[in-house]
């Protein structure tokens, strides 16, 4: 019998922005995906594809969900999470979220994906909406508190 699991990579990308004196982050209202619709997530994340590389799979998220081209030496690498024994999923089934932060983009971001999306808004760090999806929570808070490592394995 084979007990190896299914490893699913995806990335989260962080928009940060200061305004104000405050750090702000840009998060999107899930709506008619199926998964956790009516919780607020990161603007742009996805799975990465065969042959991608996580930054080059951030900088297609960028394009497809916010319309902006951003230059993946934008991007900085802030930490990974390990997800398993997720509901609804085989046991075999294992996530791997890789989060991500940029802090400068050619262009306004915008809802590229209504369909998927029912809102597109920038939060203060310190007054995040809720709801959230969890793990994408659980990394902000984390970067908040300065607790952020560069490897955090958690079940969510």
């Amino acid at each position: 019998m084979n007990d190896r699991f299914r490893l699913v990579p995806a990335v989260y990308v962080l928009l940060r922005r200061t305004r104000g004196g405050r750090e702000q982050v840009l998060l999107q209202l899930r709506e008619g995906t199926g998964y956790l619709d009516g919780h607020w997530a990161h603007a742009a994340a996805g799975h990465v594809e065969r042959g991608e590389s996580v930054f080059e799979a951030a900088v297609r998220e960028c394009a497809e969900e916010l319309g902006i081209a951003v230059d993946p030496e934008d991007f900085g690498a802030l930490t990974t999470l390990h997800r398993q024994e997720l509901p609804g999923l085989s046991s075999k089934d294992h996530r791997v979220d890789f989060f991500v932060e940029c802090r400068r983009w050619p262009s306004e971001p915008r809802l590229m994906e209504p369909e998927k999306a029912a809102a597109l808004q920038w939060w203060s760090m310190d007054e995040l909406p809720t709801p959230m999806v969890a793990h994408e929570k659980f990394v902000l808070d984390a970067l908040l508190a300065g607790q952020l490592s560069a490897l955090h394995c958690v079940g969510f």
